[in-house]
């Protein structure tokens, strides 16, 4: 592959699906963000010394984030197949990506975010409680506020693994940059697209994590 064939691919393929990666993350992580928020404030609400203790609940919750991040990402794509085409109509392409991205990435980033929220003083949450203010109060005008630039970072941490899931989804049909690495990197011998493939992953991980970092130091 010449010169010419390789610039004309780039334009032609590979920015388009850098594209599609940086649609698959941002819908991704803004959808696991919101759910993993959910489900975090859960855990931390029903755990044993939470705000409302409900042992049952706790530990439902706890054996279903557990599950899923127990599964490979890769296999938990095919697992989930069925409801991917309930939900977009189909089970392959970027739309469909979307689906086991979001339900991967909110149990993980539900996982850091109740370390975070955890980490928040007691005594905080004890002077709230004194002055009469309600859970729903000490939740989200006490804990999250607290929590918030650790739940920055933690956000950061997730966004670059739901990039590494993109590129496994393009393995299976999703498209994005994984897909250009695999089609027309490593299944036609060409290492000059795989590895330029290679160098943008490595490029936007820094990206996102420089922008987390910036994030962090701004709000701590």
């Amino acid at each position: 592959m010449n010169q010419t064939e390789v610039s004309q691919l780039i334009l032609k393929i590979m920015f388009p699906e850098l594209l599609n990666t940086i649609y698959m993350i941002l819908a991704s992580t803004a959808l696991s963000a919101i759910f993993g928020m959910i489900l975090a404030i859960a855990l931390i609400t029903t755990a044993p010394k939470g705000l409302k203790p409900q042992a049952f609940v706790h530990r439902c919750l706890d054996i279903l984030i557990n599950g899923i991040r127990s599964f490979p990402f890769i296999i938990l794509i095919v697992a989930i197949i069925p409801i991917t085409r309930l939900i977009v109509g189909t089970s392959i392409g970027v739309n469909a990506a979307i689906v086991p991205l979001v339900i991967s990435g909110s149990a993980f980033i539900a996982r850091i975010m109740e370390s975070n929220l955890q980490e928040v003083d007691s005594a905080l949450i004890e002077a709230a409680q004194s002055f009469g203010a309600s859970n729903f109060q000490i939740i989200f005008k006490v804990i999250i506020p607290e929590a918030f630039p650790s739940l920055v970072s933690g956000v950061t941490i997730a966004v670059i693994a739901i990039l590494g899931n993109t590129a496994m989804a393009g393995a299976v049909g999703a498209g994005g940059l994984g897909a250009v690495a695999i089609s027309y990197g490593y299944a036609n011998f060409n290492n000059t697209i795989m590895y330029s493939t290679v160098v943008i992953l490595i490029i936007l991980v820094i990206l996102i994590q420089s922008l987390g970092n910036f994030l962090y130091k701004r709000l701590k």
